[in-house]
């Protein structure tokens, strides 16, 4: 079991860059500081992703499009985190159903509930997340171009210090009838939908 910590202001983040710029390459994947790291973008944002020594990374952005990074494992389990207030999500993919997942944490500027359908919530370390899906269709996966179910723990209320256990989410996505599969990457990720300039920087260990 392994345990995150997020850290929302970091200023020495300065090695492994990845730049990403506007019509840059869709996604980079590799490993720093014995995690795995992953970076994807749809070629509207100018991103900047930084690898610093073991667990932290720093990510910042600009322009229009969409775009998720973070780092992890190259194969997800059940992990019991412990996070800071910033924009962040435990985020990877299932196989065998392909499926994409978020537990989102912590937001800005984007309500990613207001096209989703309403399963239930879950209550997790004294939390309430409500649960949605959506289906992907002609969408980016990691198998390339698919149809794919994507599934979301979205937290009530925030806080600037909390414990995520992901055991409970994916029971509780099960219990619903949101299949699960074989775990494919995982990793505590930052995501932003046209939001302008901005940059955070995390701490996984």
């Amino acid at each position: 079991m392994h345990e995150l910590i997020m850290i929302l202001i970091e200023h020495t983040l300065q090695r492994e860059l990845f730049l990403i710029p506007r019509s840059g390459t869709a996604s980079s994947e590799g490993t720093s500081g014995g995690y795995f790291c992953s970076i994807w973008t749809d070629g509207n944002s100018d991103v900047a992703y930084l690898n610093g020594a073991e667990g932290r990374y720093s990510i910042s952005w600009g322009g229009d499009g969409d775009f998720v990074g973070g780092k992890g494992w190259s194969t997800g389990s059940t992990h019991t985190l412990l996070t800071g207030d910033s924009y962040l999500s435990v985020y990877g993919w299932f196989t065998s159903p392909l499926a994409e997942y978020y537990i989102v944490e912590s937001w800005w500027g984007y309500d990613s509930s207001s096209t989703r359908t309403y399963k239930g919530t879950v209550t997790s370390d004294n939390l309430v997340y409500d649960i949605y899906i959506n289906v992907r269709t002609d969408a980016s996966s990691i198998e390339g171009t698919a149809r794919f179910n994507q599934y979301w723990s979205i937290r009530q209320a925030t806080r600037t210090s909390y414990t995520v256990t992901t055991s409970n989410h994916f029971s509780a996505w099960e219990n619903l009838g949101l299949e699960s599969g074989t775990f494919n990457y995982q990793i505590v990720a930052v995501e932003a939908f046209n939001q302008g300039s901005r940059s955070t920087a995390v701490t996984v260990s």
